[in-house]
């Protein structure tokens, strides 16, 4: 069966170079630019910085550029992405050489699986299914195995969290201390993965695993507690970034120099139950919902199981987490990244569940159940990236072809991480607050042109609307996106004060 997980591996890595060959072609949305931005920098020496400013939250106080990078994302995908780059740039160029170190890691997804589903007692064919179904990752994970972002580490070393703290229930120190890392890693790569610490404290409260329940704290603590010590070393507040994601009701704040008020009690927990509902539909998208019955058969039938009770438990408790904690975010995509982790130990449950149910009928329905499961999970993989081509390589396309129309230098838009890589300039984040905010951002960062994209934060559309702006005049528009030049000073600053 080894040799049949090899050959399954490696058509998966064909099907992965195919979807990035001929659909994933370019970082496609926020996160994933933001983490080759900055990879790229990191491959050429110049650190965990940014040149370019997505977020307030990363120059509090309008600091100079470059200023550092990974206040708010964690920075696994960027060294991930740049050990690619600096390895491959000559001959593939940025991008894809950093879609080479992605690839590389998703080629050992299927493998994990497949581990996982023979840790919690899986056949070796129905271990062979579970890779292949996390191999293909449906609709909702197809492209993102390909993607420059944390959604192929995630999944890698989510899962094999589990197969380490089956390890470590029993007692096995080096496996606690093995799971530990793993935690730590994971949370390098998710800052929710912090979470799967929990697991290893529950190892601590009881007498046959304490030990290793104990080295594998150990070890995550000191991994996160050298990343915190480093934000507690920048500038600037590090509380800033908790306050943004966890009081804000409107998530257009999240991305002003000052918010705009505050929210009574009732609109709080009404954004939390919003959002809870919300992840859940995406947890049964990402399961491609006729997964989920499967699911609960394998959940069942490996109870018994240490792993499989610590994936039920952590899958809970990170669904609420995101939801009560960070619903904002959990409703733009945190959540659905969250799955990543998840996402191969459930599909190792799902050929768990599969084979315990179908093991009552005769051996030719048996396989067509199997391969009809996977047939339909290879066609919703292609649909999946065929959604992804729609969805972010269009205005990848109208950016390209409106970017002739913005004269040199750096200037202000809603999406600073993907106008940095497509204009290979600096580009600051057009603050929520509004025109105004953005003409004293302008004039403190020497800038002089303002891009509104037909997605654009709610203050700006009265300019976007053509009623004018004492501080902005529209200079050009193609393709729904328009350029504007400062043409006014509204007092906040002088245009010879330097950066503060």
């Amino acid at each position: 069966m080894i040799r049949a997980l090899v050959v399954l591996s490696l058509a998966l890595v064909v099907f992965r170079i195919l979807s990035a060959a001929f659909v994933v072609t370019q970082p496609g949305f926020t996160d994933a630019y933001y983490y080759v931005d900055v990879a790229r920098r990191l491959a050429h020496g110049q650190g965990l910085t940014a040149d370019f400013i997505w977020n307030f939250l990363e120059a509090p106080r309008l600091e100079a550029l470059p200023v550092p990078s990974h206040r708010f994302w964690m920075p696994l995908a960027t060294v991930v992405q740049a050990t690619g780059i600096a390895a491959l740039e000559p001959v593939l160029g940025t991008f894809r050489s950093a879609q080479a170190a992605i690839i590389g890691v998703a080629a050992f997804v299927p493998a994990a699986a497949y581990a996982a589903a023979r840790s919690i007692g899986a056949s070796t064919r129905a271990a062979l299914v579970a890779a292949g179904l996390a191999g293909l990752g449906g609709f909702t994970f197809a492209p993102a195995w390909v993607t420059l972002d944390s959604f192929a580490i995630a999944a890698l070393v989510g899962t094999m969290f589990f197969v380490a703290f089956g390890r470590a229930a029993a007692g096995e120190v080096r496996a606690g201390a093995i799971a530990g890392a793993l935690v730590g890693v994971l949370f390098l790569a998710r800052a929710e993965g912090a979470l799967f610490g929990v697991a290893l404290l529950a190892l601590v409260l009881r007498p046959s695993s304490r030990v290793s329940g104990i080295a594998g704290s150990a070890v995550a603590l000191a991994i996160g507690l050298a990343w915190l010590v480093r934000g507690l070393a920048l500038p600037g507040s590090p509380a800033i970034a908790l306050v943004k994601g966890v009081f804000l009701v409107r998530y257009e704040d999240f991305f002003a120099l000052t918010p705009s008020g505050s929210a009574d009690l009732a609109t709080l927990i009404g954004v939390r139950l919003s959002a809870l509902g919300s992840d859940l539909v995406v947890a049964l998208a990402a399961l491609l919902l006729f997964l989920a019955v499967p699911l609960f058969l394998g959940l069942r039938a490996g109870w018994r199981h240490p792993a499989v009770r610590a994936f039920a438990a952590l899958a809970l408790l990170i669904y609420v987490a995101e939801g009560l904690i960070w619903p904002l975010h959990a409703t733009r995509g945190s959540y659905f990244h969250s799955l990543a982790a998840f996402y191969p130990f459930a599909m190792a449950l799902v050929a768990l569940g599969g084979e315990t149910w179908l093991a009552r009928f005769e051996r030719s329905a048996r396989r067509l159940a199997t391969y009809g499961t996977l047939a339909a999970v290879l066609i919703l993989a292609v649909f999946g990236l065929t959604n992804w081509d729609a969805s972010f390589n269009e205005p990848y396309r109208a950016r390209v072809a409106a970017l002739d129309l913005i004269p040199p230098g750096p200037f202000l838009a809603i999406d600073a991480a993907a106008w940095r890589w497509i204009s290979d300039r600096s580009v600051l984040i057009s603050p929520a607050d509004g025109p105004r905010t953005a003409a004293c951002v302008a004039i403190a960062y020497r800038v002089q042109s303002l891009v509104l994209e037909p997605a654009h934060f709610s203050a700006y559309q009265s300019l976007y609307d053509g009623e004018g702006s004492p501080w902005f005049g529209q200079g050009a528009e193609r393709g729904g996106i328009r350029v504007y030049a400062l043409n006014g000073n509204p007092g906040c600053l002088s245009p010879d004060l330097p950066v503060r």
